[in-house]
């Protein structure tokens, strides 16, 4: 048992009633709720892949509930400006947020100092799904699993370049992560604000540690391949790659997530029906087939549930980036 997967299981135990205490003691929630239109808070650009997923959950729950859900994008700052927005919103049920790994499990690691607590201004609501995180090599690259890498760079430290999406990013995180577990030595290139897919793509650099949606076409083309994947077991759009657990590294299980949650002190009836609409939206087919096909895995459940799988993420990264030594404040 991982040790994300040992903290879960001992914190799934908390009864509902404990994670619903978090929304304080507001109104109870109008019977007919929604009545009007539902504003989701997301902290990042639109366009992006998680915000593709968000404007389908939007959809499914205008259909589930009868009544508008909408994305509101607040990108910025490393998820921060987004994050402050929703735990400033008021909590009416009218005001929901998309958390992600990096906002609510990274980023409180890596500053000092944030605008909001990312464990008390939050009442969580439903886990949304989970992207497996590939280790993604151009072609060239000699190595057919993660085990073959990790002799080629124990015999030669540094000599591949890993690209990342710049210092303290899920990519980074990841990467220095496998680097530790592995006992290996190998180059992180930062590119910041550029994406690094174009110089994977042309050979100019030789891996990177990811979620799967932006590379997952490019591997299916055959223009990337993949040396290994997280995941209990291997990812049926990718049943020919490895499990990291097969190659040696059990421990390593990094995993990009996105859930639905409120501003603490909604409603806990409120907090219900949300939860019991998302139950209904992870029996979509459709929306299970698209996660799937990227790598992912469409994944609803409590709230306490959703809790436990936040804290225990947020231990595992705390550890990461603490041996990691990062710091961006």
């Amino acid at each position: 048992m991982t040790p994300i997967q040992k903290i879960a299981a001992a914190a799934a135990a908390l009864p509902l009633a404990a994670v619903l205490a978090l929304s304080g003691t507001a109104a109870s929630a109008q019977p007919d709720y929604p009545t009007k239109p539902v504003r989701i808070i997301a902290p990042f650009p639109a366009g992006s892949g998680p915000d593709a997923n968000a404007r389908e959950l939007a959809a499914e729950l205008t259909k589930i509930l009868g009544q508008s859900f909408y994305v509101e994008n607040r990108p910025g700052a490393s998820n921060i400006i987004g994050t402050e927005v929703a735990a400033k919103a008021p909590n009416d049920g009218y005001s929901l947020y998309i958390g992600t790994t990096s906002s609510l499990s990274v980023v409180p690691h890596l500053y000092g100092k944030l605008p909001f607590n990312a464990e008390r201004d939050f009442a969580p609501i439903s886990l949304l799904g989970v992207l497996n995180t590939g280790l993604i090599a151009t072609p060239s690259v000699t190595a057919k699993d993660a085990r073959e890498l990790i002799a080629q760079l124990k015999s030669r430290p540094d000599s591949i370049n890993v690209a990342t999406q710049g210092i303290g990013s899920y990519s980074h995180l990841s990467a220095a992560w496998f680097n530790r577990e592995a006992g290996v030595k190998s180059n992180l290139v930062p590119y910041n604000s550029n994406s690094p897919y174009a110089d994977l793509l042309a050979g100019q650099i030789q891996l990177m540690f990811d979620g799967l949606p932006a590379a997952a076409t490019n591997v299916q083309a055959g223009k990337l391949k993949l040396l290994a994947i997280t995941g209990r077991e291997r990812h049926p759009s990718f049943p020919s790659v490895p499990t990291f657990a097969e190659q040696g590294l059990p421990e390593y299980t990094p995993i990009a997530w996105q859930g639905l949650l409120a501003p603490a002190g909604t409603a806990p009836a409120i907090l219900e029906k949300l939860s019991g609409a998302m139950a209904k939206v992870c029996q979509s087919p459709e929306l299970a087939k698209k996660w799937r096909d990227y790598g992912g895995e469409l994944r609803c459940n409590t709230p306490a549930e959703f809790a436990a799988f936040i804290q225990a993420d947020r231990a595992v990264w705390g550890k990461v980036i603490r041996a990691a030594g990062v710091r961006l404040d």
